[in-house]
């Protein structure tokens, strides 16, 4: 058995410098080691694949990460695991209980993935070890999870068993209710514009030192198609968690970051919404391109025509928010976001249909994932007195 204190001082000697996760009983102290530790990074996710998600996008920005959850939780991180570590070459040290192990009287609905946890594990590409639960075990379990992702650029895990840190009690963060936000209706009912317009004005009105992250699907090939540039991130696979790499992302650096979000991906992962807004990253935009079907598979129709979006996100903590169906109204929404503090949202609803030719990145994603992280990382020109 280890302190939370021993674990924490080691990783920091490892260099680790970021946590995010969901918690489970047998995780309780070392999280409460993380909360409590107010010189930490801790976000808490809504769900395992949008921590996966964040980590993600905290590594973008250069920091060295810990993903924490239930293995009961490992299915919802699977997705992103094995379609957005993997293809971007995003490693990350995943730490997930070992809930229903064998032998152990745990509650019946652990009992399936106590069963199939090492071997789900292997199976996804992330060699599972046996969480260190020794002082002197330690630093070396450190320094080989750091050189496994080092060599493979993929996840790492270990696997936590009951009783392996000893309770801690919890000195948490306190995350205040955000203040009421605005929000603006630019809405005016005629036709509405194609994806690649709207992606041709945001083009245009794009601030050059701007991080943009464009979600899976059309849109992320539409935004390449038009314009390749460093500073796009094409994510492929995990749907539903380009606005939690965005948000980690933005809250590991001075850029500011741009989500260019889909109606599908958003509802599928909507809880990240209330993690943006509790979080509050002042640089942040988040961009919801609706056309009310998956595109990308289609055709077929998401709910989002019954969904108010804009209405969701200053529920969830959002500074500011707008609802708008033409050019103009995106226009006049950048406009006025670019003044306020953030987070702020952009829903856009536009025509279904993408251009008759689209392209798809010819840069691999791993590269992808190379370039927008040097970009991130150079200094911001000063600005202009």
């Amino acid at each position: 058995m280890i302190r939370a204190e021993d674990f924490l001082e080691a990783a920091a000697l490892a260099g680790f410098d970021f946590y995010t996760g969901v918690p489970c009983s047998f995780l309780t102290p070392l999280i409460n080691g993380v909360l409590s530790d107010h010189a930490l990074n801790y976000v808490g996710a809504t769900s395992e694949g949008e921590a996966v998600a964040i980590a993600a996008g905290a590594w973008l920005a250069g920091r060295t990460t810990v993903v924490m959850c239930q293995n009961s939780g490992l299915g919802n991180a699977v997705n992103p695991l094995t379609s957005l570590n993997a293809p971007f070459r995003i490693p990350t040290l995943f730490i997930t209980t070992w809930r229903g192990e064998p032998g152990l009287n745990d509650e019946p609905q652990h009992e399936m993935m106590g069963l199939i946890t090492h071997d789900l594990l292997h199976l996804i590409g992330a060699p599972p070890a046996a969480f260190p639960n020794t002082p002197d075990q330690l630093g070396e379990a450190f320094a080989a999870a750091t050189r496994t992702m080092a060599e493979t650029g993929r996840p790492t895990a270990w696997v936590m068993r009951k009783g392996d840190v000893e309770d801690a009690p919890l000195n948490p963060q306190a995350l205040l209710p955000a203040p009421p936000g605005r929000r603006d209706r630019f809405e005016r009912g005629g036709e509405r514009p194609s994806r690649a317009a709207s992606l041709l004005a945001f083009l245009d009105a794009v601030d050059p030192e701007a991080a943009v992250i464009a979600t899976t699907g059309k849109c992320g090939r539409e935004l390449y198609t038009l314009a390749d540039r460093e500073q796009h991130l094409y994510q492929v696979g995990s749907m539903g968690c380009a606005s939690g790499m965005a948000l980690g992302l933005a809250l590991n650096t001075p850029r500011p970051v741009i989500v260019v979000d889909g109606d599908g991906a958003a509802l599928m992962k909507l809880g990240a919404f209330a993690t943006i807004g509790a979080h509050r990253p002042t640089k942040l935009t988040h961009i919801l391109l609706d056309n009310g079907v998956h595109d990308s598979t289609g055709g077929q129709a998401t709910v989002s025509p019954g969904v108010d979006f804009a209405a969701i996100a200053l529920a969830c903590g959002y500074s500011y928010a707008a609802s708008c169906d033409s050019l103009q109204g995106l226009g006049a929404a950048l406009k006025t976001a670019h003044t306020l503090r953030g987070p702020r949202l952009i829903h856009l609803r536009i025509a279904p249909g993408s251009m008759e030719t689209l392209g798809r990145p010819k840069i691999a994603p791993a590269d992808v994932a190379q370039r927008f992280k040097a970009f991130v990382s150079r200094p911001m020109p000063a600005a202009q007195p």
